[in-house]
């Protein structure tokens, strides 16, 4: 952020991952001081609380574990300037963009849940699945207004749902690298909730 003179805040919500995030935060906090990095325990949906503290015109929404690369993020400030869009979105699955570390498995669940919902849905975006995103700020509280989703179908419900009020999307291609340490909250339960919430979506929207 230095490099490029953007101004900046980091906000750290740790919604119980079991990766060791507190500690890490608690740590960082101190070295650089909580006007700069600022480490929160969710009270409710961790986007909303973290919002409440973000004191930007626009949020950067990444996975803290380096599945997003923060190298992505200048490119997700030029897209937004070049189109003044709502919402950039990463995206896994066009131009240069790809997921690395995972196994077939993994990969096999994520583009059949990005197909069914390019095929119910049509919502005019290539990955709805992925949460490395930026908001105009404003927009993210009216999208937060109107969701209801929670878990992995919250992502895809906020692209949804900026299409349905006329807001603006563009996207950039990001490599996703599954994380080294820790484990996925992605299981049986996740994805039999997924299916429901689509299906919810598909027949209120």
């Amino acid at each position: 952020f230095s490099f490029s003179g953007i101004d900046f805040e980091i906000i750290i919500i740790d919604d119980g991952s079991p990766d060791g995030t507190q500690e890490v935060a608690q740590q960082l906090e101190k070295i650089y001081g909580s006007d700069k990095i600022l480490f929160l325990f969710p009270s409710g949906t961790a986007y909303i609380h973290g919002m409440k503290y973000a004191t930007g015109d626009f949020i950067v929404i990444m996975d803290a574990d380096l599945s997003h690369h923060p190298k992505f993020i200048p490119e997700f400030i030029r897209k937004q300037k070049e189109g003044n869009f709502d919402i950039v979105s990463g995206t896994r699955y066009k131009g240069n963009g790809g997921v690395y570390g995972w196994d077939l498995k993994r990969k096999l669940i994520s583009r059949g849940a990005n197909f069914l919902t390019q095929v119910l849905l049509r919502p005019g975006a290539s990955d709805l699945t992925g949460s490395f995103r930026l908001y105009r700020k404003e927009v993210l509280q009216k999208l937060m207004e109107k969701c209801v989703s929670k878990g992995y179908v919250f992502q895809m419900e906020m692209i949804v749902r900026a299409r349905q009020l006329g807001f603006t999307v563009g996207e950039v291609p990001i490599s996703f690298v599954d994380r080294v340490y820790g484990e996925s909250k992605l299981g049986g339960n996740e994805i039999v909730s997924f299916l429901k919430g689509l299906l919810t979506l598909f027949a209120t929207t």
